[in-house]
Protein backbone atom coordinates (compact mmCIF):
# COMPACT_ATOMS: atom_id res chain seq x y z
CA UNK A 1 0.00 0.00 0.00
CA UNK A 2 1.36 3.41 -0.98
CA UNK A 3 2.52 5.61 1.89
CA UNK A 4 1.07 9.11 2.05
CA UNK A 5 2.87 11.97 0.37
CA UNK A 6 2.80 15.69 1.24
CA UNK A 7 1.61 18.59 -0.89
CA UNK A 8 3.41 21.81 0.03
CA UNK A 9 2.71 25.27 -1.34
CA UNK A 10 5.26 26.15 -4.00
CA UNK A 11 7.55 29.15 -3.92
CA UNK A 12 5.96 31.82 -6.17
CA UNK A 13 9.38 32.85 -7.53
CA UNK A 14 11.09 29.43 -7.64
CA UNK A 15 8.22 27.27 -8.73
CA UNK A 16 9.99 23.95 -8.35
CA UNK A 17 10.62 24.49 -4.65
CA UNK A 18 8.37 24.64 -1.59
CA UNK A 19 7.47 28.08 -0.29
CA UNK A 20 10.28 29.39 1.90
CA UNK A 21 7.93 29.44 4.90
CA UNK A 22 7.61 25.62 4.65
CA UNK A 23 11.05 24.69 3.29
CA UNK A 24 12.31 23.24 6.59
CA UNK A 25 9.16 21.19 6.98
CA UNK A 26 9.41 19.87 3.43
CA UNK A 27 13.00 18.79 4.10
CA UNK A 28 11.89 17.05 7.31
CA UNK A 29 9.10 15.26 5.44
CA UNK A 30 11.63 13.97 2.90
CA UNK A 31 13.91 12.78 5.69
CA UNK A 32 10.96 10.89 7.16
CA UNK A 33 10.63 9.06 3.84
CA UNK A 34 7.72 10.97 2.30
CA UNK A 35 7.24 12.03 -1.30
CA UNK A 36 7.03 15.84 -1.43
CA UNK A 37 5.21 17.61 -4.26
CA UNK A 38 4.42 21.31 -4.64
CA UNK A 39 1.10 22.88 -5.63
CA UNK A 40 0.26 26.41 -6.75
CA UNK A 41 -1.66 28.03 -3.90
CA UNK A 42 -2.25 31.23 -5.89
CA UNK A 43 -3.82 29.32 -8.79
CA UNK A 44 -6.03 27.40 -6.36
CA UNK A 45 -7.32 30.59 -4.75
CA UNK A 46 -7.92 32.03 -8.23
CA UNK A 47 -10.21 29.09 -9.01
CA UNK A 48 -7.85 27.13 -11.25
CA UNK A 49 -7.43 23.92 -9.27
CA UNK A 50 -6.31 21.92 -12.31
CA UNK A 51 -3.30 24.17 -12.80
CA UNK A 52 -2.68 24.22 -9.05
CA UNK A 53 -2.13 20.44 -8.94
CA UNK A 54 -0.50 20.01 -12.34
CA UNK A 55 2.83 18.96 -10.78
CA UNK A 56 1.23 16.13 -8.80
CA UNK A 57 2.09 12.83 -10.56
CA UNK A 58 -1.02 10.93 -11.58
CA UNK A 59 -1.94 7.89 -9.49
CA UNK A 60 0.93 8.62 -7.09
CA UNK A 61 -1.05 7.79 -3.97
CA UNK A 62 -2.90 9.68 -1.22
CA UNK A 63 -1.62 13.01 0.09
CA UNK A 64 -1.70 15.27 3.08
CA UNK A 65 -1.71 19.00 2.33
CA UNK A 66 0.67 21.25 4.25
CA UNK A 67 0.67 24.98 3.59
CA UNK A 68 -1.24 28.23 3.74
CA UNK A 69 -4.90 28.33 4.71
CA UNK A 70 -7.41 27.53 1.98
CA UNK A 71 -11.01 28.78 2.04
CA UNK A 72 -13.33 25.81 2.45
CA UNK A 73 -14.92 26.37 -0.96
CA UNK A 74 -11.53 26.24 -2.66
CA UNK A 75 -10.62 23.09 -0.72
CA UNK A 76 -13.56 21.42 -2.45
CA UNK A 77 -11.91 22.31 -5.76
CA UNK A 78 -8.58 20.94 -4.53
CA UNK A 79 -10.14 17.64 -3.51
CA UNK A 80 -11.90 17.24 -6.86
CA UNK A 81 -8.74 18.03 -8.83
CA UNK A 82 -6.67 15.56 -6.81
CA UNK A 83 -9.26 12.80 -7.07
CA UNK A 84 -9.34 13.32 -10.84
CA UNK A 85 -5.58 12.64 -10.89
CA UNK A 86 -5.96 9.51 -8.77
CA UNK A 87 -4.40 11.19 -5.74
CA UNK A 88 -7.11 11.65 -3.11
CA UNK A 89 -6.42 13.90 -0.13
CA UNK A 90 -6.38 12.12 3.23
CA UNK A 91 -8.44 15.00 4.63
CA UNK A 92 -11.51 15.40 2.44
CA UNK A 93 -13.36 18.67 1.96
CA UNK A 94 -16.06 17.86 4.52
CA UNK A 95 -13.45 17.00 7.15
CA UNK A 96 -11.46 20.13 6.37
CA UNK A 97 -14.46 22.40 6.85
CA UNK A 98 -15.51 20.61 10.04
CA UNK A 99 -12.15 21.19 11.74
CA UNK A 100 -11.30 24.53 10.12
CA UNK A 101 -14.52 26.46 10.82
CA UNK A 102 -16.03 26.97 14.27
CA UNK A 103 -19.61 25.91 13.36
CA UNK A 104 -18.20 22.53 12.29
CA UNK A 105 -16.54 21.66 15.59
CA UNK A 106 -18.40 23.73 18.19
CA UNK A 107 -21.16 21.29 19.16
CA UNK A 108 -18.65 18.50 19.72
CA UNK A 109 -16.55 20.73 22.01
CA UNK A 110 -19.43 22.69 23.56
CA UNK A 111 -18.61 21.72 27.15
CA UNK A 112 -14.88 22.38 26.69
CA UNK A 113 -14.91 25.78 24.99
CA UNK A 114 -16.38 29.27 25.61
CA UNK A 115 -20.07 29.66 24.75
CA UNK A 116 -20.51 30.86 21.19
CA UNK A 117 -23.11 31.95 18.69
CA UNK A 118 -22.80 33.04 15.08
CA UNK A 119 -24.43 34.72 12.14
CA UNK A 120 -24.48 32.30 9.18
CA UNK A 121 -23.19 33.59 5.85
CA UNK A 122 -25.78 35.22 3.60
CA UNK A 123 -26.15 35.70 -0.09
CA UNK A 124 -25.21 39.34 -0.49
CA UNK A 125 -23.81 41.75 2.05
CA UNK A 126 -23.17 41.06 5.73
CA UNK A 127 -25.98 42.62 7.80
CA UNK A 128 -25.31 46.22 8.86
CA UNK A 129 -26.45 48.17 11.90
CA UNK A 130 -27.02 47.24 15.54
CA UNK A 131 -30.06 44.99 15.15
CA UNK A 132 -28.45 41.72 14.01
CA UNK A 133 -25.59 41.85 16.48
CA UNK A 134 -27.58 42.68 19.59
CA UNK A 135 -30.00 39.87 18.74
CA UNK A 136 -27.08 37.51 18.16
CA UNK A 137 -25.51 38.43 21.51
CA UNK A 138 -28.72 37.92 23.47
CA UNK A 139 -28.22 34.17 23.84
CA UNK A 140 -24.85 34.79 25.52
CA UNK A 141 -26.26 37.24 28.05
CA UNK A 142 -24.41 40.21 29.43
CA UNK A 143 -20.72 40.30 30.21
CA UNK A 144 -17.60 40.52 28.07
CA UNK A 145 -17.27 38.82 24.71
CA UNK A 146 -15.07 38.27 21.66
CA UNK A 147 -15.79 38.98 17.99
CA UNK A 148 -14.31 36.76 15.27
CA UNK A 149 -15.28 34.97 12.07
CA UNK A 150 -15.54 31.23 11.47
CA UNK A 151 -11.73 30.89 11.44
CA UNK A 152 -9.89 33.94 12.77
CA UNK A 153 -10.13 36.80 15.23
CA UNK A 154 -8.30 40.10 15.11
CA UNK A 155 -6.89 39.86 18.62
CA UNK A 156 -3.97 42.09 17.74
CA UNK A 157 -6.56 44.88 17.36
CA UNK A 158 -7.98 43.81 20.70
CA UNK A 159 -9.88 46.90 21.78
CA UNK A 160 -11.00 48.04 18.32
CA UNK A 161 -11.98 44.85 16.53
CA UNK A 162 -12.07 41.94 18.99
CA UNK A 163 -13.00 42.53 22.64
CA UNK A 164 -16.40 43.80 23.79
CA UNK A 165 -16.45 44.73 27.52
CA UNK A 166 -20.20 44.11 27.75
CA UNK A 167 -22.19 42.29 25.06
CA UNK A 168 -25.28 44.09 26.36
CA UNK A 169 -23.80 47.43 25.26
CA UNK A 170 -25.31 47.54 21.78
CA UNK A 171 -23.42 50.62 20.64
CA UNK A 172 -20.02 49.22 21.64
CA UNK A 173 -20.81 45.77 20.24
CA UNK A 174 -21.84 47.26 16.92
CA UNK A 175 -18.71 49.42 16.74
CA UNK A 176 -16.42 46.44 17.36
CA UNK A 177 -18.23 44.22 14.83
CA UNK A 178 -18.21 46.98 12.22
CA UNK A 179 -14.49 47.54 12.71
CA UNK A 180 -13.82 43.81 12.55
CA UNK A 181 -15.75 43.51 9.29
CA UNK A 182 -13.97 46.52 7.80
CA UNK A 183 -10.54 45.06 8.61
CA UNK A 184 -11.39 41.55 7.44
CA UNK A 185 -12.88 42.81 4.19
CA UNK A 186 -12.77 40.18 1.46
CA UNK A 187 -10.94 37.79 3.81
CA UNK A 188 -13.97 37.32 6.07
CA UNK A 189 -14.34 33.56 6.58
CA UNK A 190 -17.97 32.49 6.82
CA UNK A 191 -19.93 34.75 9.15
CA UNK A 192 -19.56 36.70 12.38
CA UNK A 193 -19.02 34.74 15.61
CA UNK A 194 -19.59 36.07 19.13
CA UNK A 195 -17.96 34.19 22.01
CA UNK A 196 -18.27 34.64 25.75
CA UNK A 197 -14.99 35.93 27.19
CA UNK A 198 -13.17 33.71 29.68
CA UNK A 199 -10.11 34.97 31.62
CA UNK A 200 -6.99 32.89 30.97
CA UNK A 201 -3.64 33.00 32.71
CA UNK A 202 -0.80 34.80 30.97
CA UNK A 203 1.37 32.54 28.79
CA UNK A 204 -0.85 29.55 29.51
CA UNK A 205 -1.73 28.61 25.92
CA UNK A 206 -0.56 25.53 24.06
CA UNK A 207 -1.22 23.75 20.76
CA UNK A 208 -1.90 19.99 20.69
CA UNK A 209 -1.54 18.02 17.43
CA UNK A 210 -3.79 14.97 16.94
CA UNK A 211 -3.53 12.22 14.30
CA UNK A 212 -6.38 9.71 14.04
CA UNK A 213 -7.64 10.56 17.51
CA UNK A 214 -4.31 10.41 19.35
CA UNK A 215 -2.14 13.34 20.50
CA UNK A 216 1.27 13.03 18.86
CA UNK A 217 2.83 16.41 19.68
CA UNK A 218 2.38 19.34 22.07
CA UNK A 219 3.96 22.62 20.99
CA UNK A 220 4.05 26.22 22.03
CA UNK A 221 1.25 28.33 20.62
CA UNK A 222 2.52 30.84 18.02
CA UNK A 223 1.49 33.70 20.33
CA UNK A 224 3.58 32.34 23.23
CA UNK A 225 6.77 30.90 21.71
CA UNK A 226 9.04 28.98 24.04
CA UNK A 227 6.32 28.14 26.56
CA UNK A 228 4.83 24.65 26.53
CA UNK A 229 2.35 24.01 29.36
CA UNK A 230 1.10 20.51 30.14
CA UNK A 231 -2.66 20.48 29.48
CA UNK A 232 -5.16 17.92 30.68
CA UNK A 233 -6.00 15.98 27.50
CA UNK A 234 -8.45 13.25 28.53
CA UNK A 235 -11.79 14.99 27.82
CA UNK A 236 -10.32 16.68 24.75
CA UNK A 237 -9.20 13.33 23.36
CA UNK A 238 -12.79 12.07 23.60
CA UNK A 239 -14.06 15.14 21.73
CA UNK A 240 -11.39 14.86 19.02
CA UNK A 241 -12.35 11.24 18.43
CA UNK A 242 -16.03 12.14 18.29
CA UNK A 243 -15.27 14.88 15.75
CA UNK A 244 -13.84 12.18 13.49
CA UNK A 245 -11.26 14.30 11.64
CA UNK A 246 -7.90 12.72 10.93
CA UNK A 247 -5.34 15.48 11.53
CA UNK A 248 -6.42 18.33 13.78
CA UNK A 249 -5.06 20.78 16.32
CA UNK A 250 -6.59 22.04 19.54
CA UNK A 251 -5.41 25.34 20.98
CA UNK A 252 -5.85 25.11 24.73
CA UNK A 253 -5.56 27.73 27.45
CA UNK A 254 -5.52 27.55 31.24
CA UNK A 255 -8.40 29.52 32.72
CA UNK A 256 -7.74 31.53 35.85
CA UNK A 257 -9.72 29.03 37.93
CA UNK A 258 -7.29 26.24 36.89
CA UNK A 259 -9.49 24.59 34.25
CA UNK A 260 -8.04 23.80 30.79
CA UNK A 261 -10.25 25.04 27.94
CA UNK A 262 -10.23 24.57 24.18
CA UNK A 263 -9.93 27.99 22.57
CA UNK A 264 -9.84 26.86 18.96
CA UNK A 265 -9.88 23.70 16.88
CA UNK A 266 -8.08 23.69 13.54
CA UNK A 267 -7.24 21.50 10.59
CA UNK A 268 -3.67 20.32 11.16
CA UNK A 269 -2.74 20.84 7.52
CA UNK A 270 -2.94 24.61 7.89
CA UNK A 271 -2.00 25.06 11.57
CA UNK A 272 1.33 26.72 12.34
CA UNK A 273 4.28 25.04 14.03
CA UNK A 274 6.73 26.99 16.20
CA UNK A 275 9.64 28.43 14.23
CA UNK A 276 12.09 25.99 15.85
CA UNK A 277 10.07 22.84 15.05
CA UNK A 278 10.50 21.35 11.57
CA UNK A 279 7.57 18.95 11.93
CA UNK A 280 9.65 15.78 11.92
CA UNK A 281 7.65 14.13 14.72
CA UNK A 282 4.39 14.98 12.99
CA UNK A 283 5.45 13.72 9.58
CA UNK A 284 6.58 10.40 11.03
CA UNK A 285 3.14 9.95 12.65
CA UNK A 286 1.32 11.02 9.49
CA UNK A 287 3.25 8.59 7.32
CA UNK A 288 2.00 5.71 9.46
CA UNK A 289 -1.70 6.27 8.64
CA UNK A 290 -3.60 4.45 5.93
CA UNK A 291 -6.46 5.53 3.66
CA UNK A 292 -9.82 4.65 5.15
CA UNK A 293 -8.49 4.52 8.70
CA UNK A 294 -10.61 6.46 11.16
CA UNK A 295 -9.95 8.02 14.57
CA UNK A 296 -10.62 5.65 17.45
CA UNK A 297 -13.98 6.04 19.10
CA UNK A 298 -14.13 7.76 22.47
CA UNK A 299 -15.02 4.45 24.12
CA UNK A 300 -12.14 2.45 22.61
CA UNK A 301 -9.03 1.64 24.59
CA UNK A 302 -6.14 4.00 24.04
CA UNK A 303 -2.59 4.50 25.25
CA UNK A 304 -1.96 6.57 28.33
CA UNK A 305 -1.64 10.12 27.07
CA UNK A 306 1.25 11.14 29.25
CA UNK A 307 3.41 8.26 28.03
CA UNK A 308 2.83 8.72 24.30
CA UNK A 309 2.61 12.40 23.47
CA UNK A 310 5.80 14.17 22.42
CA UNK A 311 6.59 17.70 23.50
CA UNK A 312 8.34 20.41 21.53
CA UNK A 313 10.11 22.97 23.74
CA UNK A 314 10.63 23.43 27.48
CA UNK A 315 7.89 23.04 30.05
CA UNK A 316 6.98 26.38 31.62
CA UNK A 317 3.56 25.91 33.21
CA UNK A 318 2.52 22.94 35.31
Amino acid sequence: MTSPGFLFCRDPLRTGRPDAAFAREAAAARRAGAQVVTIDHDALLAGDAETAVSRVPRDSGPYWYRGWMIPSERYVDLEQALVARGCPPLTDAAGYRKAHELPGWYETFRDLTPRSTWQPPHAGDVPAGPGPWSALARSLGQGPGIVKDFVKSRKHEWHDACFVPDLGDTARLTAVVDRFLALQGEFLAGGVVLRAFEPFVSDGEVRVWWVDGEPVLVTAHPDTPGRVPEPALGPVRDAVRELGCRWVTTDMALREDGVWRVVEVGDGQVSGLPADDDGGILFTALLAVRPGQQPQSASSAGAVIGSTVRRSGPSQVS
